[in-house]
């Protein structure tokens, strides 16, 4: 019996030392990976020369983060919660208000529904908007995808997060 224990410690220790190490040994590269997804979303949804990090005060708690896009205006990053789970989504806002792009970083939204939101047809529905933004179904003028409303809603809600975000930063 003891010796039994003994095997399974050791299997369990050498295990664990060598998940340790693995993850020792790739931290910094997934941290770098995951840096250059947020520095290219940043560029896609509202190209400026520098992005610095502002505090947000706002009582919102969809914003995760706020940027300074030079003199271009804000970069928001929010997290609205999707069918699947939280959506890390990156929303650029122009000088004069409006939403200029919307980037997914992330999400576990369900394939061929949920995740069609990464589609160009659906990001392309915000720019330009301002103020609330709502799907159609809540009397806004937003097209929700087939099957994916909660999604749909979600991204709406991030967008409407951010514009708000930025409005009160000045």
């Amino acid at each position: 019996m003891a010796q039994l224990v003994i095997v399974l410690f050791a299997i369990s220790a050498i295990t664990a030392l060598l998940l340790g190490l693995v993850n020792m040994i790739t931290a910094p590269q997934i941290a770098i990976n995951n840096q250059k997804k947020t520095d290219d979303a940043m560029a896609a949804v509202l190209p400026a020369d520098s992005y610095t990090q502002v505090e947000y005060t706002g009582g919102n708690a969809l914003v995760t983060a706020v940027y300074q896009a030079g003199d271009a205006g804000y970069v928001v990053q929010v997290a609205p919660s999707g069918f699947g789970g939280n959506l890390d989504i990156m929303v650029g806002v122009g000088t004069d208000g409006t939403c200029t792009g919307v980037s997914i970083i992330s999400h576990s939204e369900t394939s061929g529904l949920g995740a069609n939101a990464t589609k160009p047809a659906f990001r392309d529905q915000f720019v330009g908007k301002s103020g609330t933004v709502a799907v159609e179904k809540d009397g806004g003028d937003i097209v929700a995808l087939t099957g994916a409303t909660i999604t749909s809603r979600a991204v709406s809600d991030g967008v409407t997060a951010a514009l708000e975000a930025a409005g009160s930063m000045g």
